[in-house]
């Protein structure tokens, strides 16, 4: 389902391949994400979060229980049909729909604004694609999440939007640093794949986990960029898919093997997706986007309500902070 105008000429251009120069714009009004019917471009990632909210109101929402969603993303290529910041808007779309289904729970939550200089390897070799030292990152969760703890905040729920193996393991070190050196009672929410795959023991008492555990879909790898991800963006942000580039791409086709030359990243995950993204989202569409952004937030609500049931898991000691 195509989210903007086509110009007449886009049926019958080809479909690139691999390798092939797609950082060319085309011509005329399709050019820009929105296209000539003038459709808004979605791209606010502080519509609906804290950094709206006057002191008064965070301060009467922390006052009144309200818990945090913050999510942990990264600017990095998503192809050439994707922004820089696809990384970025999925997670924080899927942020505000899970607070409202967190309301109809009766549990009250605060969107915080995304962080978004997360850790890159798989695609540390292209443009646009940044990064930070994980100890860094770490660093500056343990301030952040000590700041919300003393603003009266008792949990945080942190979410990645980046399925960077060594970015999700930084956001669980960052959790566990936190829940060890401050008061924050803070927890890393992930599905039990992305858990295991990163060496994590899911009954950790930092990890909420949500959705099945199961394994991934027989046939051609989908990961980064491909059918799942561009269906999501068609939903969420659909001004800023490049309809007319996305519709005629090829699917990479590639396999298991290919994976786990590709999760090397740098150079490696460049030689085996030169044009930067592992699937197929020429067969992505916004229905199926429209059905896995609520599938995850309806998942994602239950998995914090029922930790919010639970008792408390222990923490560790923590000093108390004193005021510079």
């Amino acid at each position: 389902m195509s989210s903007q105008p086509r110009t007449a000429a886009a049926p019958a251009a080809t479909a690139p391949t691999a390798g092939q120069d797609l950082s060319r714009e085309p011509s005329g009004a399709a050019a820009m994400p929105g296209g000539e019917a003038g459709e808004a471009v979605t791209g606010d990632v502080f519509a609906g979060t804290l950094a709206e909210l006057t002191w008064y109101e965070v301060d009467r929402a922390a006052r009144s229980g309200a818990v945090l969603l913050w999510a942990f993303g990264v600017i990095e290529q998503h192809g050439p049909h994707l922004p820089t910041g696809t990384d970025v808007y999925l997670p924080v779309a899927r942020l505000r729909a899970v607070r409202a289904l967190l309301a109809e729970r009766g549990v009250q939550a605060l969107v915080m604004p995304p962080y978004y200089w997360g850790v890159n390897v798989v695609s540390g070799s292209f443009p646009a694609s940044y990064s930070v030292r994980p100890e860094l990152m770490q660093e500056v969760m343990v301030d952040l999440l000590a700041g919300m703890a003393r603003d009266g905040f008792r949990h945080v729920f942190c979410f990645s939007g980046h399925g960077d193996a060594l970015h999700n393991r930084t956001i669980h070190d960052g959790v566990r640093a936190a829940r060890d050196r401050t008061p924050a009672d803070a927890s890393f929410v992930t599905e039990p794949a992305l858990a295991r795959r990163i060496g994590l023991d899911l009954d950790d008492p930092s990890l909420t986990l949500y959705g099945p555990d199961e394994p991934p879909p027989p046939g051609p790898a989908d990961v980064h960029a491909g059918r799942w991800e561009t269906s999501l963006m068609m939903h969420s942000h659909p001004g800023l898919v490049r309809e007319e580039v996305r519709a005629r791409l090829e699917p990479s086709g590639l396999g298991a093997s290919d994976l786990a030359v590709w999760r090397q990243g740098f150079d490696a995950a460049r030689r085996v997706t030169p044009d930067g993204y592992f699937g197929d989202p020429a067969a992505a569409g916004a229905g199926e986007g429209r059905r896995l952004h609520a599938l995850a937030a309806e998942q994602a609500a239950d998995a914090i309500a029922l930790r919010l049931r639970r008792p408390p898991p222990a923490q560790t000691a923590h000093p108390s902070r004193t005021e510079d």
